[in-house]
Protein backbone atom coordinates (compact mmCIF):
# COMPACT_ATOMS: atom_id res chain seq x y z
CA UNK A 1 0.00 0.00 0.00
CA UNK A 2 1.03 3.44 -0.54
CA UNK A 3 3.08 5.03 2.22
CA UNK A 4 2.00 8.46 1.18
CA UNK A 5 -1.46 7.69 0.13
CA UNK A 6 -3.28 6.07 3.35
CA UNK A 7 -2.22 9.50 5.51
CA UNK A 8 -5.10 10.95 6.07
CA UNK A 9 -5.48 14.71 5.13
CA UNK A 10 -5.93 17.25 8.28
CA UNK A 11 -8.71 20.11 7.55
CA UNK A 12 -7.73 23.24 9.13
CA UNK A 13 -9.99 25.66 10.32
CA UNK A 14 -11.87 27.63 7.69
CA UNK A 15 -11.51 24.81 4.90
CA UNK A 16 -14.19 23.34 3.29
CA UNK A 17 -13.93 20.29 1.02
CA UNK A 18 -16.69 19.73 -1.28
CA UNK A 19 -16.76 16.16 -3.70
CA UNK A 20 -18.77 16.88 -7.06
CA UNK A 21 -19.13 14.37 -9.88
CA UNK A 22 -15.87 14.04 -11.27
CA UNK A 23 -13.79 16.58 -9.25
CA UNK A 24 -12.65 17.94 -5.73
CA UNK A 25 -13.49 21.68 -4.68
CA UNK A 26 -11.88 23.14 -1.95
CA UNK A 27 -12.45 26.64 -0.67
CA UNK A 28 -10.53 28.42 2.48
CA UNK A 29 -9.58 31.85 3.77
CA UNK A 30 -6.95 32.68 0.31
CA UNK A 31 -9.51 31.15 -2.13
CA UNK A 32 -11.02 27.75 -3.83
CA UNK A 33 -9.21 24.88 -5.84
CA UNK A 34 -9.98 22.16 -7.84
CA UNK A 35 -8.17 18.70 -8.57
CA UNK A 36 -9.65 15.94 -10.30
CA UNK A 37 -11.13 12.46 -8.68
CA UNK A 38 -9.59 9.61 -9.76
CA UNK A 39 -12.74 6.67 -10.12
CA UNK A 40 -10.44 3.83 -9.12
CA UNK A 41 -10.40 5.66 -5.31
CA UNK A 42 -12.72 6.40 -2.54
CA UNK A 43 -13.17 9.52 -1.05
CA UNK A 44 -14.14 9.97 2.71
CA UNK A 45 -14.85 13.52 3.80
CA UNK A 46 -15.31 14.27 7.79
CA UNK A 47 -15.11 17.67 9.67
CA UNK A 48 -11.70 17.15 10.63
CA UNK A 49 -9.89 15.08 7.52
CA UNK A 50 -9.95 13.40 4.45
CA UNK A 51 -8.84 10.08 3.74
CA UNK A 52 -8.56 8.45 0.53
CA UNK A 53 -8.43 4.27 0.03
CA UNK A 54 -8.17 2.18 -3.10
CA UNK A 55 -11.36 0.32 -3.87
CA UNK A 56 -9.10 -2.43 -5.43
CA UNK A 57 -5.77 -3.16 -3.47
CA UNK A 58 -4.48 -5.36 -6.34
CA UNK A 59 -4.70 -3.53 -9.05
CA UNK A 60 -1.21 -1.54 -10.38
CA UNK A 61 -2.95 1.32 -11.68
CA UNK A 62 -4.89 1.94 -8.45
CA UNK A 63 -1.43 1.64 -6.71
CA UNK A 64 0.28 4.27 -8.63
CA UNK A 65 -3.09 6.78 -8.43
CA UNK A 66 -3.53 6.83 -5.19
CA UNK A 67 -0.09 9.02 -3.47
CA UNK A 68 -0.60 10.90 -6.33
CA UNK A 69 -3.98 12.33 -6.06
CA UNK A 70 -3.51 12.43 -1.64
CA UNK A 71 -0.60 14.88 -2.29
CA UNK A 72 -2.81 16.23 -5.07
CA UNK A 73 -5.49 17.31 -2.87
CA UNK A 74 -2.90 18.19 0.20
CA UNK A 75 -1.61 20.60 -1.85
CA UNK A 76 -4.78 22.31 -2.66
CA UNK A 77 -5.81 22.48 1.03
CA UNK A 78 -2.26 23.39 1.82
CA UNK A 79 -2.93 26.24 -1.46
CA UNK A 80 -6.15 27.72 0.00
CA UNK A 81 -4.51 27.99 3.95
CA UNK A 82 -1.09 29.35 3.34
CA UNK A 83 -0.24 29.14 -0.45
CA UNK A 84 2.56 28.86 -1.77
CA UNK A 85 5.79 31.11 -3.06
CA UNK A 86 9.78 30.78 -4.64
CA UNK A 87 12.52 33.14 -4.27
CA UNK A 88 14.67 33.52 -7.44
CA UNK A 89 17.93 35.21 -8.05
CA UNK A 90 18.78 37.63 -10.88
CA UNK A 91 22.64 37.55 -10.88
CA UNK A 92 24.85 39.45 -13.37
CA UNK A 93 25.85 42.78 -14.28
CA UNK A 94 23.13 45.56 -15.32
CA UNK A 95 20.62 42.59 -14.40
CA UNK A 96 17.43 44.40 -13.24
CA UNK A 97 13.85 42.73 -12.04
CA UNK A 98 11.17 45.42 -11.70
CA UNK A 99 7.39 44.06 -11.30
CA UNK A 100 4.29 46.37 -12.26
CA UNK A 101 1.10 45.01 -11.68
CA UNK A 102 0.58 41.53 -13.12
CA UNK A 103 3.81 42.47 -15.26
CA UNK A 104 7.12 41.35 -14.53
CA UNK A 105 9.73 43.29 -16.37
CA UNK A 106 13.50 41.80 -16.36
CA UNK A 107 17.22 43.53 -18.45
CA UNK A 108 18.79 40.31 -18.88
CA UNK A 109 21.47 41.58 -20.99
CA UNK A 110 19.27 41.59 -23.96
CA UNK A 111 18.94 44.66 -26.51
CA UNK A 112 15.76 45.20 -24.91
CA UNK A 113 13.96 44.31 -21.43
CA UNK A 114 11.91 41.23 -21.37
CA UNK A 115 8.56 41.47 -19.86
CA UNK A 116 6.67 38.84 -18.27
CA UNK A 117 2.75 38.56 -17.76
CA UNK A 118 2.01 36.60 -15.04
CA UNK A 119 -1.57 34.77 -14.97
CA UNK A 120 -4.25 35.19 -13.03
CA UNK A 121 -3.81 34.22 -9.35
CA UNK A 122 -0.35 34.42 -9.17
CA UNK A 123 1.77 37.53 -7.45
CA UNK A 124 5.25 38.57 -8.02
CA UNK A 125 7.07 40.77 -5.80
CA UNK A 126 10.69 42.11 -5.83
CA UNK A 127 13.42 43.29 -3.66
CA UNK A 128 16.86 44.53 -5.49
CA UNK A 129 17.93 41.14 -7.37
CA UNK A 130 15.24 39.00 -5.94
CA UNK A 131 12.15 37.81 -7.34
CA UNK A 132 9.46 36.29 -5.33
CA UNK A 133 6.20 34.33 -7.05
CA UNK A 134 3.53 33.59 -5.23
CA UNK A 135 0.20 32.08 -5.63
CA UNK A 136 -2.27 29.21 -4.07
CA UNK A 137 -1.67 26.78 -6.87
CA UNK A 138 1.63 25.34 -6.48
CA UNK A 139 1.88 23.77 -9.92
CA UNK A 140 1.17 26.81 -11.72
CA UNK A 141 3.38 29.21 -9.27
CA UNK A 142 6.34 26.67 -10.19
CA UNK A 143 5.13 26.78 -13.71
CA UNK A 144 5.75 30.64 -13.68
CA UNK A 145 9.25 30.42 -12.10
CA UNK A 146 10.60 27.91 -14.59
CA UNK A 147 9.18 29.82 -17.24
CA UNK A 148 11.21 33.13 -15.78
CA UNK A 149 14.37 30.90 -15.39
CA UNK A 150 14.43 29.69 -19.05
CA UNK A 151 14.44 33.21 -20.16
CA UNK A 152 18.07 33.37 -18.78
CA UNK A 153 19.45 30.00 -17.38
CA UNK A 154 22.70 30.71 -14.74
CA UNK A 155 25.89 29.73 -17.07
CA UNK A 156 28.59 27.36 -15.44
CA UNK A 157 31.25 29.95 -15.92
CA UNK A 158 30.25 33.49 -13.97
CA UNK A 159 26.98 31.87 -12.49
CA UNK A 160 25.49 34.74 -14.63
CA UNK A 161 21.62 34.30 -14.89
CA UNK A 162 18.14 33.15 -13.34
CA UNK A 163 18.15 30.83 -10.62
CA UNK A 164 16.71 30.04 -7.92
CA UNK A 165 17.50 31.18 -4.28
CA UNK A 166 18.45 27.66 -2.78
CA UNK A 167 19.97 26.40 -5.95
CA UNK A 168 23.79 25.45 -6.14
CA UNK A 169 25.06 26.14 -9.53
CA UNK A 170 28.46 23.56 -10.13
CA UNK A 171 30.66 26.04 -11.84
CA UNK A 172 33.16 25.23 -13.95
CA UNK A 173 37.06 26.34 -14.78
CA UNK A 174 37.71 28.68 -17.57
CA UNK A 175 40.04 28.49 -19.90
CA UNK A 176 43.51 27.41 -18.99
CA UNK A 177 46.42 28.72 -20.26
CA UNK A 178 49.22 26.77 -22.88
CA UNK A 179 49.08 23.21 -22.10
CA UNK A 180 52.21 20.86 -22.42
CA UNK A 181 54.80 23.02 -23.63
Amino acid sequence: MSRIGKLPITLPKGVEVKLGQDIVEVKGPKGSLTTPLCGLLDYEVTAEKVTITRKNTEDRATAQQHGLRRTLLANCIEGVTKGFSKTMEVIGVGYKVAVKGNIVELALGFSHPVIVELPKGIEAKAEGTKLTISGIDKQLVGEMCAKIRRLRMPEPYKGKGIKYENEIIRRKAGKSGAKGK
